[in-house]
């Protein structure tokens, strides 16, 4: 089903986006981020970039249930804010809350497996961050990309057992976020296994 342009739908999305940096700085410098400030900062840059991180991989599993074409264009913008705001989540972590030891830094991520995979999943996102651009793509060719940016469904994973291991006592938030995940995996999973058949179908014809 065709969809219109809606020219205004990415600075709106980048405007949205950018919102709760605005205010989140906007707190901090007020004084309103409560009586822990620095865990009121990890706490909501780490759910920004998981919500968004997930909202980008439900792109195409929304254009295949649904036909609209519209959300693939939201796609790059989504998981690059959503890796925005994962860098800005360690850099609370290190520079703010660790002062840039790296001594404690590396005994964190080496001794604390909620750390561990939330570095790790940073870690990967990485590469997908730098290989976005549509040169990138030309450049690695499609094909070998599209196996690269495979590694966001890791990522994501990986946030949400971070998150999991994060909050230890009330899971149902984490929960909700692996559930999700667990349903565009499966949507993905199904439209892979339906292009397969009609392949092969194809094939024998």
């Amino acid at each position: 089903m065709a969809s219109p342009p809606y020219p205004w739908l990415k600075p709106a999305v980048l405007v949205g986006g950018l919102v709760p940096l605005a205010l989140l700085v906007l707190g901090f410098v007020r004084g309103t981020l409560g009586a822990n400030p620095i865990e009121y900062a990890l706490h909501q840059t780490g759910m920004l970039a998981l919500i968004l991180l997930v909202a980008s991989l439900s792109c195409t599993p929304l254009k295949v249930v649904s036909g609209w074409t519209w959300p693939m264009r939201l796609r790059k913008l989504l998981g690059l804010l959503g890796f925005g705001y994962a860098v800005l989540h360690f850099l609370v972590y290190a520079g703010v809350d660790h002062g840039l030891d790296m001594a404690i830094i590396l005994e964190d991520i080496a001794k604390r497996p909620f750390i561990t995979v939330g570095f790790l999943a940073l870690v990967l996102l990485v590469p997908l961050a730098v290989t976005s651009t549509n040169a990138m793509v030309r450049r690695l060719g499609f094909p070998l990309w599209q196996r690269l940016h495979r590694l966001a469904y890791v990522a994501a994973s990986l946030g949400v057992v971070h998150f999991v291991w994060r909050v230890k006592k009330d899971l149902t938030e984490p929960l909700v976020y692996g559930a999700v995940l667990g349903l565009l995996f499966v949507i993905r999973i199904a439209e892979a296994l339906r292009k397969r058949r009609a392949k092969a179908r194809l094939a024998v014809a």
